[in-house]
C-alpha cells in the first residue's frame, strides 16, 4: 500500500536538505573534533531518514520527546544549526538549557513548534514522563479541557533506541498506553548496538517483537534508513493516533555511522562499519530525489548550500557568550505565589477534625474548583479511597477519570507527574508507604526535579507526592520507615512533613498553588491520633482559603530569655513535635519546641534565632540519626551558633538498624518516645 503512494517533490527537498545539514554537522564536529568536544555528543548520522520523517509531520500542539541522538529531529521541527550548536559548546544562549546540559538535550516550548519539556541523559526515562503527556490529553479531552478549536487533535511522539527497550521503566510505560489507549506513538530507532554490547548480548527481541506482549498496542517494523518508506509509515501511524486515539509503536532499524558519543569512539569497539555504511540513508534519499525529477545540478546546490549553512553556524557559535558565574542561580524554582499565611487557621463555625480529614477536605475543595486537579495512585479509586482512607469519596464524588487507580508503578506514578503538568494539569499522586517510594526516585531525581532548573525555567512540574511515612502500630520492616534524609538530598523538590492537621491543609493548599514539585510527608501515626500523646494533631479544620507558605517554622512552645536558668531549643518535625510536646509538659518555661512543618525550603532564620537565645539545642527525628537529615541540621546550627553555645549540638532518633522490626517491643525499642525525649532533654539542661 505504502509502496502506490508518492511524495510531493518540496517534502523530499526539505527532507534532503535537513539531512545534508545533520550530515554536514557530524562531518564538521569531527573536522573540528578538539574544539568542539570540550563538551561530549552524539550525532543522529545514520538515523537521520526516519527523525527527518517524523519531525516533518508534527504540529505545534504536539508533544514530542527526543533523545539524545536527535539532532537531526530537532532539524525537521526548524530549530537552525546555530541553535543546536549553541547547546553543543554550552553557550549562555542555548535555547533549550542556558549551557546547562548536553548537546540534543532539548526542552523547547515555541508556538510555531511542537512542545519538549525537558530531557535528561538517562536512557529510557523519557518513556513515563512522555506516556504521562499523553494520559494528561486524554484526561483533557475526556473532562472538556482540550482545545476546541484545534482541527487536528495533539499526540505524543516518544523517541527511544532500542537497547532501552530492555529497562523496566519502558514496561510501565507501555502497560498504561496499552492499558488506557493514550494518543502516543513510541518510536524505537534501532542501530544493534547499546555502547559497546551489541544486540545479541543485550536483548531476547527487537522491540517490536516485545510490542506483542502488551495488548493494545499496535506495532510495525520499516526500515528507518529509507526516507520513503519512514515518511509513507509514519504519516499513517500519526492519522490513526489522531484519528483513534490510541498507542503505536514504529521499530525502525537504522545504522549507527558515527560514535556512540563523542567520548566513545566506534573504533574501538565497531566490527560492523561496513555493513553499517552499505546501509546509509543519505545516498538513498539523494537517489529519490534524482528519481523525482531532481537534476543533478539542483542535489549538489543543495548539499553545497547545506555545508555553507553549517560552517557559518558554527563560526558564530563558537563567538558566543559564556554563561556567567552568576548565571548559575538561577530557575531551580519558579517563583510561587504563596509567600504568607492567609485565611482563617481556626474557623469559629469548623469543627475540630483528625489530620488525615484535613487533608481530605482539602483535596476535595481543591477538585471541586480546579478541573485540572486530578489525584491517582495505588488503591486510591472508587472501591477502596486509598489504605488509609485519604481519598475516600473522592472517586465517587469526582468520577473515575479525575480519580483513579494506578497499577503497582511507583515509577510511573510520579514520573507520569511530568507529563500531566506539561499539558497544564495539577496531578495529586501518592505512593502507599514510603517504604515504597525507591522505584519512584528514579524519576522524582533525574525528571521531576531538574526540569525547572534544566530547562532553564522553562519546564517547571508542578505536582503534590502525598508519601504516608513513619512507623505506627506493628507495620513492620516494610510500612515502618522514614525516607526524609533521602529526599531531601535531591534537590529542585519542596518537602513538607506538619505535624497536625491544621498544617497539612494549608501545605496542601500552598503546594497545589506552587508551580514546583512538592513531597508532603505525612505521618500516618498522626492520621487519626490514635497514637498516645498525639491528640495534638486533631485541629479546628481551616477555612477553604487557608495557606500555609513553606519555609515558615512554627515555634509551638515559646520561651523567653532567660540568664538565671538553663535553656533550651528542641528543633523537630512530624512525630517528633509532639514527643517534644509530651516531654515537657513540666518545663514549658525553660524549653523552646520548633516544628519546622516543611524541611525544605528550611527556616533557618527562626531556628538560628531561637538556638541563640537558648543557647542549648536538641534536634529531635524519628529516623536514625547517622548520616541522616537531622544530623545535618544540627551541624549546620553548631556552625551557625557555636558562639552562643553552652553545650553541643544533640540529636535523638530511632537506633541505627536497618529496619524496624515487627514485634511491637523491638519496635519500641528501636524508635524514640516520649521518655526517651525526656531523658536526652535533662542531660543537654545538666550539661
Amino acid at each position: 500500500m505504502l509502496a502506490e503512494k508518492t511524495i510531493a517533490k518540496e517534502v523530499l527537498e526539505k527532507a534532503f536538505m535537513t539531512l545534508c545539514k545533520a550530515k554536514s554537522m557530524t562531518e564538521l564536529y569531527e573536522e573540528n573534533f578538539k574544539i568542539v568536544s570540550k563538551y561530549v555528543h552524539a550525532t543522529s548520522r545514520g538515523h537521520e531518514a526516519i527523525q527527518i520523517a517524523t519531525a516533518m509531520q508534527l504540529l505545534p500542539q504536539d508533544y514530542a520527546f527526543p533523545y539524545y541522538r536527535d539532532d537531526s529531529m530537532l532539524l525537521g521541527i526548524g530549530m537552525r544549526p546555530y541553535d543546536l550548536m549553541l547547546q553543543l559548546l554550552a553557550k549562555k544562549e542555548d535555547p533549550f538549557s542556558g549551557g546547562r546540559t548536553y548537546y540534543s538535550h532539548p526542552s523547547l516550548r515555541d508556538e510555531d513548534k511542537p512542545k519538549i519539556p525537558h530531557q535528561s541523559s538517562a536512557t529510557g526515562m523519557q518513556a513515563i514522563p512522555s506516556t504521562g503527556v499523553a494520559m494528561g490529553m486524554q484526561y483533557k479531552e475526556l473532562v472538556g479541557l482540550d482545545d476546541k478549536s484545534l482541527k487536528d487533535k495533539p499526540l505524543v511522539v516518544c523517541s527511544l533506541g532500542d537497547a532501552s527497550v530492555t529497562e523496566g521503566e519502558i514496561a510501565e510505560a507501555f502497560q498504561m498506553a496499552a492499558l488506557k489507549q493514550l494518543p502516543i506513538l513510541y518510536l524505537v530507532q534501532d542501530n544493534g548496538w547499546d555502547i559497546s554490547a551489541n544486540e545479541e548480548e543485550t536483548r531476547a527481541q527487537n522491540a517490536f517483537e516485545y510490542a506483542a506482549g502488551f495488548n493494545g498496542l499496535e506495532a510495525i517494523s520499516i526500515d528507518g534508513a529509507n526516507f520513503t518508506e519512514s515518511y509513507l509509515a509514519i504519516q499513517e501511524v500519526i492519522k490513526t493516533i489522531r484519528e483513534e486515539r490510541r498507542p503505536i509503536l514504529v521499530h525502525a532499524k537504522v545504522p549507527l555511522l558515527n560514535h556512540h558519543t563523542s567520548g566513545v569512539r566506534m573504533e574501538w569497539y565497531r566490527d560492523d562499519l561496513e555493513e553499517a555504511r552499505s546501509r546509509d540513508p543519505y545516498p538513498v534519499l539523494r537517489n529519490q530525489l534524482l528519481s523525482s525529477g531532481f537534476t543533478e545540478d539542483e542535489v549538489l546546490a543543495i548539499e553545497t548550500e547545506a555545508k555553507t549553512v553549517v560552517t557559518k553556524d558554527l563560526e558564530e557559535a563558537m563567538k558566543a557568550e559564556d554563561p556567567k558565574p552568576e548565571d548559575l542561580f538561577t530557575h531551580d524554582f519558579a517563583p510561587t505565589p504563596i509567600t504568607e499565611e492567609k485565611g482563617e487557621r481556626s474557623p469559629a463555625d469548623k469543627e475540630e477534625v483528625v489530620m488525615v480529614d484535613c487533608a481530605l477536605f482539602a483535596v476535595e475543595e481543591l477538585m471541586k474548583k480546579h478541573k485540572e486537579c486530578l489525584l491517582y495512585g495505588q488503591d486510591v479509586g472508587g472501591r477502596l479511597g486509598g489504605v488509609f482512607r485519604e481519598a475516600a469519596t473522592l472517586a465517587q464524588k469526582f468520577g473515575d477519570e479525575r480519580v483513579f487507580n494506578t497499577p503497582i508503578q511507583e515509577a510511573f506514578i510520579v514520573g507520569s507527574t511530568v507529563g500531566m503538568s506539561a499539558v497544564g494539569l495539577k496531578p495529586i499522586v501518592e505512593v502507599q508507604f514510603a517504604d515504597y517510594i525507591w522505584p519512584g526516585l528514579n524519576q522524582l531525581f533525574t525528571e521531576v526535579s531538574r526540569s525547572c532548573y534544566l530547562s532553564n525555567g522553562k519546564w517547571p512540574v508542578s505536582m503534590i507526592l502525598r508519601v504516608p511515612i513513619g512507623a505506627y502500630g506493628s507495620g513492620g520492616p516494610y510500612h515502618s520507615s522514614s525516607v526524609e534524609s533521602v529526599v531531601t538530598n535531591i534537590r529542585g523538590i519542596k518537602i513538607a512533613y506538619p505535624s497536625t492537621g491544621a498544617d497539612l491543609k494549608g501545605l496542601m493548599k500552598a503546594a497545589y498553588h506552587d508551580p514546583n514539585p512538592v513531597v508532603i510527608l505525612e505521618h500516618k501515626g498522626l492520621y487519626w491520633s490514635k497514637v498516645k500523646g498525639t491528640d495534638a494533631a486533631r485541629t479546628i479544620e481551616p477555612s477553604e482559603d487557608y495557606v500555609l507558605p513553606f519555609g515558615k517554622a512554627n515555634v509551638v512552645q515559646r520561651i523567653w530569655p532567660q540568664d538565671e536558668k538553663e535553656t533550651m531549643t528542641i528543633i523537630t518535625y512530624g512525630m517528633g513535635v509532639h514527643w517534644a510536646l509530651n516531654a515537657t509538659k513540666d518545663m514549658k518555661d525553660v524549653v523552646e519546641v520548633i516544628d519546622l512543618r516543611t524541611l525544605y525550603p528550611l527556616d533557618e532564620e527562626t531556628i538560628m534565632e531561637s538556638v541563640k537565645k537558648t543557647k542549648k539545642c536538641l534536634v529531635v527525628t524519628e529516623e536514625p540519626t547517622n548520616n541522616s537529615f537531622a544530623r545535618a541540621l544540627s551541624g549546620k546550627i553548631q556552625e551557625e551558633c557555636f558562639r552562643s553555645l553552652d553545650a553541643p549540638v544533640m540529636t535523638i532518633g530511632s537506633e541505627n538498624m536497618p529496619a524496624i522490626p515487627l514485634n511491637s517491643t523491638l519496635e519500641q525499642t528501636m524508635i524514640p518516645s516520649t521518655e526517651k525525649v525526656k531523658e536526652k532533654i535533662d542531660e543537654l539542661l545538666n550539661y
